[in-house]
């Protein structure tokens, strides 16, 4: 199956391990710094591909130096870079990810990834896809306003689709994602995304909230694992035990390896226990996409760890 991620593009500065965390006035030294591909959705579409699945992306980039990085790194991916449109009048975006063994902040210059629209978007790359993802809902405010229309197109069209929101840095959430979720097969919100878009702090009251008789929502709650409603009964999955070197992209690398197997037929826990390698394995390198497995590690992985 042909997975089509349409999506924001930008690299990412990763300043990880630092003396103490950073507030304004102050400068402090952190260990390691490394620059490569950055944003949710290439992130997903990374390990999509080093999964062993054929991946296209649909995004726009500056040209600019950071916008090569960018192309380049897809390209080494073997992810079919033919919908990437470029503009000398957009500057690629960057994120700047402060980072350690436990959590990060990031900083984001969005750039080219607020420029894509629904309307960039051609039937013949929807029509040449199996399934349909998008990260980053709050961040790519160009798509953000049609976006339902374009999960409806790609329903139309025989696509299934899935929805990571990312999380809203103005937290105001909105309501129009829920309308959005209509037209979506495969909800995967973080722990704080879950209670931002619902308004529920309780994550099984929340992912209630969310059943709309057709998404299927798989909710990443961290270091306690991940949990999901299915067929009316609440699964929860464990998260596997790592010592991670940075966490940068992990839940996309989860998404990844959920799509992955989901796709293929596994049951939905089976699913959900293959992302879950799949993110853990990610945090064991610097940056989101230097550490992704291949099908065969996570496996051998989630098999040692029966």
């Amino acid at each position: 199956m042909k997975i089509l991620v349409v999506g924001e593009l930008n690299v990412d500065l990763v300043l990880q391990d630092y003396s103490s965390f950073p507030s304004p006035g102050k400068e402090v030294l952190v260990e390691r710094a490394s620059l490569t591909l950055g944003s949710a959705s290439a992130i997903c579409a990374a390990g999509l591909a080093r999964l062993g699945n054929e991946v296209a992306f649909a995004g726009k980039l500056g040209c600019d130096t950071w916008g090569d990085l960018v192309l380049a790194r897809l390209n080494e991916l073997s992810i079919d870079v033919s919908r990437i449109l470029r503009s000398c009048d957009l500057t690629t975006g960057i994120t700047v990810s402060v980072s350690s063994a436990a959590d990060r902040a990031l900083i984001t210059y969005l750039g080219s990834s607020e420029a894509l629209r629904v309307s960039d978007v051609q039937e013949a790359w929807l029509a040449g896809s199996g399934h349909l993802h998008v990260s980053s809902f709050y961040l790519q405010r160009g798509l953000r306003p049609d976006l339902k229309s374009l999960f409806a197109r790609a329903h139309a069209l025989g696509l299934t689709t899935s929805l990571d929101p990312g999380c809203d840095p103005l937290e105001e959430w909105g309501s129009d994602l829920l309308d959005v979720l209509t037209e979506v097969d495969i909800f995967l919100p973080n722990e704080v995304e879950l209670a931002g878009v619902t308004g529920d702090p309780d994550p099984v009251s929340a992912l209630r909230r969310l059943q709309n008789g057709h998404t299927l929502t798989v909710a990443k709650m961290g270091a306690t694992g991940c949990m999901a409603i299915v067929d009316g009964t609440l699964v929860t999955v464990p998260a596997f035990r790592v010592t991670p070197v940075d966490t940068t992209g992990a839940g996309d690398s989860f998404n990844a390896g959920f799509l992955h197997s989901f796709l293929r037929g596994e049951r939905t826990t089976e699913a959900i226990r293959f992302g879950a390698a799949c993110g853990a394995l990610s945090t064991l390198g610097m940056g989101g996409t230097t550490a992704q497995p291949d099908a065969q590690e996570a496996a051998r992985f989630m098999l040692a760890r029966v």
